[in-house]
């Protein structure tokens, strides 16, 4: 398959996944970068292909085909990121970058290597989970927002879901790093922001980042 059907596939499968929940064409369009008569006649070729379900004016959906496509594409794509952090410690933004270029070259035999390598990793450095070989996610995600998190509690941070270069040197310089423990001091609903305690540093955070900061509590 083309890297353009790999993209345009896991788009949908990430929307659908994330709280984004938009899979229209329009939608997918604005993330690929495509016009919206383009993204319109790629669903309509895949539904030909029996990778997903397009009807007029409605979400796109895919099928048992398209999703096992999109998983496998993940799959290496989080792979790929869990490597180039681990050999070469790259930022967070650059390992997405350099991952989204490697993955549609990637075999499925290379890709059992490095999962094999890094042993059988079940999230990336992200804390997105990564599919098995058969395209099983086979953890649970019990993670909310930070913003629904309560005040005077600790908790993990599961998942920082962002593809911005700025929030994640942000995050870096203030180690809001997947794994690091937090305190929750104080939840300024009125203002929509969160007072984090997190090593030795005390933040505020708007719900920019509030939202797209996922945690466990401990």
């Amino acid at each position: 398959m083309s890297v353009a059907i790999e993209n345009f596939v896991k788009a949908i499968y990430n929307n659908d996944k994330h709280d984004i929940k938009n899979t229209r064409p329009g939608n997918i369009a604005k993330q690929l970068g495509i016009s919206n008569p383009a993204a319109t006649d790629m669903a309509k070729k895949l539904a030909a292909k029996d990778l997903l379900h397009y009807e007029k004016y409605q979400a796109l959906q895919l099928t048992e085909k398209g999703t096992k496509m999109a998983l496998n594409v993940v799959r290496k794509h989080r792979l790929w990121e869990a490597l180039l952090f681990k050999m070469f410690d790259l930022s967070l933004h650059d390992i997405h970058r350099e991952a989204e270029l490697l993955e549609h070259q990637t075999s499925d035999l290379l890709a059992e290597k490095i999962s094999e390598y890094l042993g059988h990793p079940k999230f990336d450095p992200h804390g997105d989970p990564i599919p098995n070989a058969k395209g099983e996610i086979t953890t649970i995600d019990t993670s909310i927002t930070l913003a629904e998190a309560q005040e005077g509690k600790t908790y993990t941070i599961a998942r920082l879901m962002s593809e911005d270069k700025e929030f994640f040197e942000f995050c870096a310089q203030n180690e809001i790093k997947y794994r690091n423990t937090l305190s929750v001091s104080k939840q300024f609903s009125g203002n929509k922001m969160t007072q984090i305690s997190i090593g030795p540093n005390i933040i505020v955070l708007n719900e920019n980042f509030t939202k797209i900061i996922y945690v466990d509590e401990n």
